[in-house]
């Protein structure tokens, strides 16, 4: 694949990096002409100066050939830009945006990126357990961006905890799959009875997904 990818800093680099070792055709955009030359000395003549940001450059590297194109800068901003402008003016099927801050993540879905990776959210998720702050994991995300996989653990003190299935108001869209407590795993009926600290997987889609975590929590 032809792999554009905008940012030659650490998160650039070394994801460069393990492309060109998949055989992937990778090009690295970078406006630091300094690291652009620490990049063509480690990896070759993979990096070319220049703003991602812009059409002009974009279209001067390819883009329109591009099978995936990632925006991995350490300002939301730009990367948002430039995944922007690869989707819509160069037609890029798959864009991958990095995003410093996880406040912005719904923003970048709702105008249509198809992949977002918030560093703060994956590390969060990875101690859930320790954050109770934190109930919803995301699980996968399904093909198109359109739907994702979650889990939402019910804390003790959740107004759901004693109802059953039926009686709780989800948000559209929105598909509770499977349920694991202390009995077991199930697939939940309208009768299951939700209990604290049961794991909820749910299929919905990301602009509700604090609807859904507001019903099985709050």
């Amino acid at each position: 694949m032809y792999i554009i990818v905008v940012g030659g800093g650490k998160v650039g680099y070394y994801l460069t990096q393990a492309l060109l070792s998949e055989g992937h055709e990778v090009l690295v955009l970078e406006k630091d002409a300094k690291k652009c030359e620490l990049i063509a000395e480690q990896l070759g003549s993979v990096c070319t100066r220049g703003d991602g940001c812009e059409a002009r450059t974009l279209a001067e590297v390819g883009t329109e050939r591009a099978d995936m194109f990632i925006a991995v800068t350490d300002e939301d901003e730009d990367n948002l830009v430039a995944c922007q402008v690869a989707k819509h003016k160069f037609k890029v099927q798959r864009t991958i945006a990095r995003i410093n801050n996880p406040k912005n993540e719904a923003l970048f879905k709702k105008l249509g990126i198809d992949v977002t990776v918030s560093s703060t959210n994956l590390i969060l998720e990875h101690i859930q357990e320790e954050v109770p702050t934190h109930p919803l994991v995301h699980l996968l995300t399904l093909k198109g961006g359109d739907l994702e996989i979650v889990e939402v653990k019910i804390p003790p003190d959740s107004s759901v905890v004693g109802k059953r299935m039926r009686q709780i108001v989800f948000p559209p869209d929105s598909v509770i799959c499977l349920m694991i407590g202390k009995w077991g795993a199930q697939v939940p009926t309208g009768d299951t009875i939700l209990e604290a600290d049961a794991q909820v997987v749910a299929v919905t889609r990301p602009e509700v997904e604090g609807a859904l975590r507001a019903a099985l929590t709050e």
